[in-house]
Order: C-alpha cells, then structure tokens, then sequence
C-alpha cells in the first residue's frame, strides 16, 4: 500500500478550480519562478516512460500515421527521446518498420545472418542484393553449425571468380579474433580497437556462433557522441509500437515482441474501457517482463483503474491534439493542464510514470506538462511537418509543406481499420463520424531542430523554477492562473516582428 501523498504546492493550487469544477489548459497556467543554481542545460531531464524503459530526454513521437515510422524513431532514439510506430499499418509491415529500427545500429548481433562454407560467391551475393542488405559480412558455418571462418567485403571485392564457394576465399577460424559469449559492448570494443578488427565473432567452446559484434556501431554506440542515444543492453536503438483491442492484436503484440520491440502501447481514444482491460490483462500475463503503456485517459478514476489493471505507463490526453475534434464532435473531455494534473497526482509513488500526450504548441508547454506530474510528453504536430515524418514535402506558392491528419479523420478512418478500431467505430464506412482533420502544416526542418527548442525550453524552464531534476520539478512546482491580458503580455506585443534576415539587410542598408 502506497503512503500517504505529500501535499504538495500545486495541491493547493489546483484545489479551489477543481472544487468548482474548473478545468485548464495550458494556455492558462504559468510556472512561479524561484531560487536556483542552474544555469541554462544544468538540468537533468532524464526520466521514465514505462516502469523499466528510461529515456534521456521526456520526449516521444506520437503513435500517428503521418509522424511515426522507422525514420522518425531512429531519430528520436538517436535524440535520447523514443519513437512509437504507428498501428495502420499491416502486422508485418509494423514489424518490420520496428526491426528498421532496432537493427539500425548493431550493437551485438544475436543472430547474425550466416552462409555456408559450399555456399557459392555468385549466390551469395544474388541473396544480398534480393534482400537488400547493406552489410558484406557473414561468419562461415558447416553443416553442424560451427563456425569455419568469416567472409568480408574485402573477400568478395578481391574475388575473381563468382563460382568459388565461401570456404575457399574466407578468412579460417584459427585467423580470426574471437571472444566467449556474453562479452560486453566496453569489452568488444577494446577488443576490436586492440586488434584493429572491424568483425568480433563471439563463439563458445562448442564453436557454436552466439553472436557477432561489428567495429563501424560499436564505435558509434561506446563513443561519448553517442551516449545520449536510447539503447538497449545490446546496444540497440530502442523503439515503441501501438497496438489495438481487437483479439487480433495479441497476434499483432506476439510478432512484435519477437522482434525485440521494447514497450507495447495499447492505443485507444478512451483508455477506461472494458476491451482496453481484458487485453492489457492478458498482454501481461503472456509476456510479464514487456512493459504495456495504455491510453488515453484523462480522468484520475480513469487512472486509478489503470493503475489497478497492471498498466506500466498511462498516457493522459482526450482531445487536446490540434487535428483532434473528439471534444466537439461528442462533448466530452478535460482540459489538458488539469487532466495531466489530476491523472499524475492519482499515479505519485505508484513508480508508473504518466505521459502528456497532446496539446504542446511552445516549447514553454513542456516544462509545464511535466512540472504538472507528467514524466514525458508525446508530440504530433510539431514533428508532423519535419523531414524525418513519413510523406512527402508539398510545394505551393505559399511555402513548403506536409500533410498532418488525425487518426480519427475521415480519410484515416476510410483507409484504416486501426483508426476505426481506435476511436470505437464499425465497419461501415457510410455511418463515420470522425473526431478529427486533415491539415497541411509547414515545413520544420529536421527533427534535431524541432527538438532542440524543445528542450532548451524544458532545461530553460526548470531553470528558472530551480529544479534540477523532473522528480524535483514536480515536488517544488506551483502556478500562476494567465488569464487572457497576462497572455498577451507573455508573448511578443505592441512590435513589428522581424526575421534576423531582414534586420540584416536594415544594418547593411
């Protein structure tokens, strides 16, 4: 049983609005500053989006079609945030977007593709090119699956004739560097870098393969470059994936969790439902280290449920997305700042972390959602328009843009089971009611600029608030109620904005 809660001073805050009955969004709040030692990109923003899966920086690309697939989630995890792969898409081609991602890097290769020594050059080379592989590595096995030697590229560059088999142009056994099984990424390295190998098979006692490391990500992953990188313990970059309620779906988790995908997310537009339970329930019986994150909630007794079901993150947000018109379209809903609040404080010391999912328009949003109890936000629309996001760029006469949809839009609830499923609508698609639009949205950039701003407003923020840590950010955090006049004043007013383009061309003239 938990202890009971610490008041603490957004308690007091939030009481009197919620006894009325009043709710906020995040337009309409802003952090009290206080004492602080920091200065700007001291904080630590590393946290939690599930019980066992930590991220470097709180943030996540949202479960959408038009935001997340294996391009943005190899970004995001190279960020240090976290990438879920949307769910309209067929199981295979979700499964194979997720193993894009996981074997972007190779950390250790569990299974490495392998040939054997009677296999032909000429054949294996017409398998790399049908399949598509980049690399020119593979260990050389015999029939009872030990290991003979490695053929490289070099191997296959300095061959002459395509109709050698493996074992006359690989490197043998005895030439190669090995290590045991289990050799650390720190131990492979220093290997590798000792012997000046850019290929470490590692091999037990029966010359069986348990694994293979490769020096070009190894170096990336061990470098202090790359420490800011979300990797598993072998050094893959990590990556989510949605799935739906249907029974269908637990096929759907299986082949996901055979493929190494680190934390399901059960996607539904209301997360308190009968079919949300009955599938989590299950999901953790059959796969009990696998951390599940369901939403979307936005009521603390919807939390509380959650909580009681088994659920290891619970994403908090019903309509505050800016293409999500369920609000309108059914009435329902809690605005954002109060649903984070109330969801995050029924969660205090469960160790589940709460995601605010929906509704960040400025950097400013971030530090507020999270100072709010949130551990991580999930962003959509300010990733929606960058290179990385799945589309094309549209050129117009007014600018560079890309297509942004919600899930619950007509034209994804036509094309998609998934978003049909998601926002609990049948199959005839004459009877659709969707809860959301289709926009164009300008063009970002790249991914690394978008979250750049993102988190210099967090660790600028938590400055300001002198909170060193997002567990000290949600102890020492309060508010101040912004109504319309101190909105006005917080943004630039009474000024004829200009681009640091134009001010140039004025000093110059």
């Amino acid at each position: 049983m938990r202890k009971k809660q610490k008041l603490l001073p957004k308690d007091t805050f939030f009481q009197p609005y919620m006894a009325r009955g009043e709710a906020l969004t995040y337009d309409q709040i802003r952090l009290r500053t206080g004492y602080s030692e920091l200065d700007a990109g001291d904080a630590n923003i590393t946290s939690q989006f599930s019980r066992h899966l930590a991220l470097k920086i709180p943030i996540l690309s949202a479960a959408m079609d038009t935001v997340t697939e294996y391009k943005m989630a190899i970004v995001m995890a190279k960020a240090g945030g976290l990438g879920i792969i949307h769910r309209g898409l067929a199981p295979d081609d979700q499964v194979e977007q997720v193993k894009r991602v996981k074997f972007h890097l190779n950390g250790l290769i569990e299974k490495p593709i392998c040939v054997s020594i009677v296999d032909r050059v000429e054949t294996i080379t017409a398998r790399r090119e049908e399949k598509g592989w980049s690399f020119s590595s593979f260990p050389v096995l015999n029939d009872f699956g030990e290991v003979l030697g490695l053929v490289t590229r070099n191997d296959f560059d300095f061959c002459t004739d395509s109709t050698l088999m493996a074992g006359a142009i690989m490197t043998p056994f005895d030439e190669l560097v090995t290590a045991p099984p289990k050799t650390s990424l720190q131990q492979a390295y220093e290997k590798m870098r000792k012997a000046g190998k850019k290929i470490l098979l590692l091999v037990g006692r029966d010359r069986k393969l348990a694994g293979m490391y490769v020096w070009s990500d190894l170096k990336r992953l061990v470098h202090d470059s790359s420490s800011i990188f979300t990797v598993d313990a072998a050094g893959h970059l990590r990556v989510g994936a949605a799935i739906g309620t249907r029974e269908a779906e637990l096929d759907r988790a299986q082949l996901l969790v055979e493929a190494k995908c680190d934390v399901l997310v059960i996607d539904t537009a209301h997360g308190d439902s009968k079919n949300v339970y009955d599938i989590l329930r299950r999901l953790k019986r059959q796969y009990p280290t696998v951390d599940i994150v369901v939403g979307n909630v936005s009521e603390p007794d919807s939390a509380k449920r959650l909580l009681q079901a088994g659920a290891d993150g619970i994403k908090i947000g019903q309509g505050p997305g800016s293409i999500c018109s369920t609000r309108i379209v059914t009435g329902i809903g809690c605005p954002q700042a109060t649903a984070v609040y109330a969801c995050a404080k029924i969660a205090r010391g469960s160790g589940v972390p709460v995601c605010a999912d929906g509704g960040i328009n400025q950097s400013g949003d971030v530090p507020i959602a999270l100072a709010l109890g949130a551990h991580t936000v999930m962003l959509g629309r300010l990733l929606a328009g960058t290179t990385e996001a799945p589309g094309t760029i549209i050129d117009t006469p007014k600018g560079r843009f890309k297509l942004y949809r919600g899930m619950g839009s007509l034209s994804a609830m036509q094309e998609s089971q998934a978003s049909r499923d998601r926002y609990r609508q049948g199959n005839d698609k004459r009877k659709l009611v969707p809860e959301g639009v289709e926009s164009l949205i300008p063009h970002q950039g790249n991914v690394a600029d978008v979250l750049q701003k993102m988190v210099g407003g967090l660790q600028g923020g938590m400055g300001y608030v002198g909170a060193r840590t997002i567990a000290e950010l949600h102890r020492v955090a309060n508010f101040h109620f912004m109504g319309e006049a101190g909105a006005r004043e917080s943004a630039p007013h009474d000024v004829n904005i200009i681009d640091p383009a134009s001010t140039e061309r004025l000093r110059q003239t």
